[in-house]
């Protein structure tokens, strides 16, 4: 399988608060193109990174009338951020943390955010604890509340066990695992998704991330109800809000997006259409949608 185009951006590399090695794609265009605009930040989702956005960002960077500044991110023990020894330093705050470090490290006083999933609920707690930093933020297929049943199929497939032997392997699992909820992917989309979810470790793909990630999920106690985070989404209620919920998601459901509208009466909330959790955003019509959003912010 060809690789991903790697064009486009800078690679960038900056210290986490406790000492870990972090890594970011950095997609600038010229200067004087986005010189009073603000930047957009993308946070990936449990096990995905900075690759996940690379359509979008080259996109959003290039577009003719209204170029921006992207950054995507790899967080701890995903992509080419470096394994942290410590496995209890997976958790929300600590890349809460990670994520305060990078706008430090690259001089971002304030940005629009887009969140996957695992990225959506970061944003929860930096509305909640750091909101100078959020000028508007687009939630991807997430919220304050997220479905067992979801979560467990995220947990079951992760923890598979399964290796594939080669690339087009890789693209049989990935639709296995999401094609009936990932209607709108082609051929071409399954393989994009597998070169940005697997790097090559001695010929063969690997997936790209600790394992330990995937193996906390296994702790859960699905007999008691998940923790939620309504209190923090209330942070969020002052902040321009888009909320992009896969048609078929079964992490972010209807009544909890519809819920999510209520509490936030200027929340744009778009539909991706034969799409899961967590749809990706440079297909279908969701980047004209995004782009319309992010036009309205200097």
């Amino acid at each position: 399988m060809p690789d991903m185009d790697t064009g486009g951006f800078q690679e960038r590399f900056y210290s986490s608060s406790d000492g870990l090695t972090l890594y970011a794609r950095d997609y600038r265009p010229e200067a004087a193109a986005t010189a009073e605009k603000l930047p957009v930040i993308c946070l990936p989702g449990l096990t995905r990174n900075a690759r996940d956005f690379h359509p979008l960002a080259l996109l959003l960077c290039q577009d003719k009338t209204d170029p921006r500044r992207v950054i995507t991110l790899d967080l701890r023990g995903r992509g080419n951020s470096a394994w942290d020894e410590n496995k209890a330093n997976y958790n929300l705050a600590v890349e809460m943390a990670d994520i305060v470090a990078a706008c430090a490290a690259f001089g971002i006083e304030r940005a629009i955010f887009i969140g996957t999933s695992r990225g959506g609920l970061i944003l929860h707690l930096i509305a909640a604890t750091r909101p100078d930093l959020l000028e508007a933020v687009v939630l991807n297929d997430i919220g304050p509340l997220i479905e067992a049943e979801g979560l467990a199929l995220i947990r079951d497939y992760l923890n598979s066990g399964r290796r594939p032997a080669d690339w087009a392997e890789v693209a049989e699992i990935l639709r296995e695992n999401h094609g009936a909820s990932f209607t709108a992917l082609g051929e071409h989309d399954w393989r994009e998704m597998a070169l940005a979810l697997y790097r090559d470790v001695g010929g063969r793909p690997v997936a790209d991330f600790d394992p330990t990630i995937a193996e906390a999920l296994k702790s859960i106690d699905f007999s008691q109800p998940l923790p939620d985070l309504w209190a923090q989404f209330e942070s969020l209620s002052r902040v321009p809000l888009m909320l992009i919920r896969g048609e078929n998601s079964p992490l972010l459901s209807q009544e909890t997006a519809s819920k999510m509208a209520r509490l936030h009466p200027g929340l744009i909330l778009h539909s991706a259409e034969g799409q899961g959790h967590a749809p990706l955003l440079h297909l279908g019509n969701i980047p004209a949608v995004i782009r319309a959003f992010l036009a309205t912010f200097r």
